[in-house]
């Protein structure tokens, strides 16, 4: 009997702000909301932002007086929805208008020469032969040069690409913990991680104490690495600019990093642990890492993630190369513009629409699955269920960057699961899609045409379509993150979210069973049983994940558990929602502070107990077992 991965827990940040309990979700959907569910959104805006601060349980504003959240969101709430989302590049990532680079350049130094002074670290490896060099003092050197001077000059120009998806305007993970010069990626994951941890209820080490610690597992990573100054950005220019390499570099740059960072600082994980790379499909291969884990039995508990934070100037000017950005002038074109607004930034990304190229956007989210005999057991909060993750190559290709064939395969799998598990009424009218939806010209065809062919064979005749990049931009290898994430909220709030900067669908979209909107499409809460997750990566990186509702998720466990399990179960969840209430309320104040347990229950193998059946280590419950099954009986 397979276990079903159910979702207990969920968190990050991007941006559109806190993704736990749905703030993230709301923010797309802000003028949907009641108004305590607005006020509460926009508080924790301000929280994060900076905006506010706490005292004796009333909010200070900007000029220091006290107030309460209604009188703060009344001041703030423009300058709050101007801070999120899409918008024009901020000076705290880098100044669009003096982006450096270097350009090589040949003077003349004439009869009488030049003269300059350098130091032995500036010397150039190679010294050409019409310098004249002469040590005047230990390490310091004179240098006359007669002929050409060869040169690479530091200059700046305005950068082609001034839009992305941007964290909160002033939110800075690295202050809330000793961030030590951690990477940008790995301040967001460490503050992502903490989120979901803390939404489920349950205290991690509540959780620990009833499996065996290998009963655990991480799976976190991102598409390209950690790309500042701080990881491998910094390693591989520092030395042409004539700055030191640090010993933090090398090692914090890599792609698995965030799970490293789960482990060592956050869970003390001893269990299993890895990190997927598969370009923008990266999110959903970890997820399928950590599904596969719980349907077979081997783990109870699986943390998974992604954390991708690549607005820099080098990473943005990469993709700009590729033609996949875009680019401030096809903006103008595109609207017959002069001159670009705030607004024009905003409507940057537009999915299936007249379109000239991506956005870049960063982000960092994380969710908590669990076995279902353990959630209910534990009395989790069940936001939902993956029941598999299909993951398909292209085959043979022409560009290694062009979309193929396989997402026919991942997506047309979901939908054949979705009807296996719910039938085929469930798939036909209370289903949705997560759209890749990256903005590009070639993708609006391609993936429109992939979407439609699917919903042609399965007889869905008005499929409807999310597309949330629109919103936030492109995070890389955490986009299906982001796309599981504001799923969930459709089944709190009752809204697919449209694709709002979107103003009309191409005419080459194929759209005839499908349902673009530009508007929210208002389903009900419990409107829709499945949704659909669609990723489509460079280099043929295709998968789909069917995640169910937790409406449906809580009918079929019904068949599973017995009454008196289940209203056990509902017991124990009524003491797990308020714990969690608690963190949202906390966070909410800006008491709620991310986990990070830095030189915490280090352990040396002098310290284990290791017999021929188990192994104990000192701070876990329970031991690992080293009773293992023979999986190749018939061969031994």
């Amino acid at each position: 009997m397979s276990q079903l991965p159910v979702i207990v827990g969920f968190g990050g940040i991007n941006p559109a702000g806190r993704a736990s309990f749905h703030h993230a979700y709301r923010r797309l959907i802000i003028d949907k909301l009641d108004p305590q569910s607005r006020t509460e959104t926009l508080t924790d805006l301000a929280i994060l932002t900076g905006l506010t601060t706490t005292a004796d349980g009333k909010y200070i504003n900007q000029n220091g007086a006290p107030c309460d959240a209604q009188e703060l969101v009344q001041t703030l709430q423009t300058q709050l929805l101007e801070s999120t989302l899409i918008r024009r590049i901020e000076k705290s990532c880098f100044d669009v208008e003096q982006v450096m680079f270097n350009r090589p350049a040949s003077l003349n130094c004439g009869e009488e020469g030049l003269r300059f002074r350098l130091r032995k670290r500036q010397m150039p490896q190679n010294i050409p032969t019409n310098w004249q060099v002469t040590e005047t003092a230990p390490g310091q050197f004179d240098i006359e040069v007669n002929g050409l001077l060869e040169a690479i000059l530091p200059d700046s120009k305005s950068a082609p690409v001034q839009s992305a998806g941007q964290l909160p305007s002033g939110f800075q993970p690295g202050k809330l913990y000793q961030s030590r010069n951690h990477p940008r990626n790995l301040q967001m994951t460490v503050f992502a991680a903490s989120d979901a941890l803390s939404s489920s209820g349950i205290p991690f080490e509540t959780i620990a104490s009833r499996v065996a610690p290998d009963q655990i597992a991480v799976y976190a990573s991102n598409s390209i690495g950690q790309l500042d100054d701080f990881g491998f950005g910094g390693l591989t220019k520092f030395p042409a600019l004539g700055k030191r390499t640090t010993s933090k570099q090398m090692p914090l740059g890599y792609a698995q990093m965030p799970a490293d960072f789960v482990n060592a600082y956050i869970l003390g994980n001893v269990g299993t642990t890895g990190g997927a790379l598969g370009a923008c499909a990266t999110f959903l291969y970890n997820l399928r890492s950590g599904v596969n884990d719980i349907r077979s039995g081997r783990r109870k508990v699986v943390l998974v993630g992604g954390s991708d934070a690549p607005v820099t100037p080098e990473v943005i000017e990469g993709f700009r190369a590729m033609g996949a950005l875009a680019e401030d002038k096809d903006l103008k074109a595109l609207d017959n513009l002069t001159e670009l607004t705030a607004d024009s930034y905003r409507k940057a990304c537009r999915p299936f629409g007249n379109n000239c190229g991506f956005t870049i956007g960063e982000s960092s989210q994380f969710v908590l699955l669990m076995s279902d005999d353990l959630a209910i057991e534990l009395g989790a909060e069940i936001y939902g269920a993956v029941p598999e993750v299909f993951v398909n190559a292209d085959g043979h290709k022409k560009s290694i960057s062009a979309p193929g064939i396989g997402n026919y395969i991942t997506l047309a799998k979901s939908a054949a699961l979705v009807r296996k598990m719910l039938g085929e009424t469930a798939l036909q009218q209370r289903s949705f899609v997560q759209a890749h939806g990256t903005s590009t010209p070639q993708n609006r065809v391609t993936e429109s045409h992939v979407i439609n062919e699917t919903a042609k064979a399965f007889n869905i005749g008005n499929w409807p379509v999310a597309a949330v990049k629109c919103y936030l931009g492109h995070s890389q290898g955490t986009a299906g993150g982001d796309q599981l994430s504001t799923s969930l909220g459709t089944w709190k709030y009752g809204y697919i979210p449209g694709i709002v900067t979107t103003p009309e669908f191409a005419d080459d979209v194929h759209q005839s069973n499908l349902h673009l909107s530009n508007q929210h499409i208002e389903v009900g809460a419990e409107g829709m049983d499945a949704v659909l997750l669609n990723s489509k990566g460079f280099g043929g990186n295709n998968a789909s994940a069917p995640v169910l509702a937790p409406h449906v998720v809580k009918t079929m466990l019904s068949k599973r558990y017995s009454r008196e399990q289940l209203n056990a179960y509902q017991d124990k969840l009524e003491q797990t929602r308020q714990v969690a209430a608690a963190y949202d309320q906390a966070a909410l104040r800006g008491e709620a502070k991310p986990i990070y347990l830095y030189d915490n229950n280090v352990l040396l193998g002098e310290e284990l107990t290791i017999t021929d059946q188990q192994i104990e280590l000192p701070g876990y419950a329970n031991p690992i077992s080293l009773e293992l099954n023979n999986p190749f009986e018939d061969l031994c």
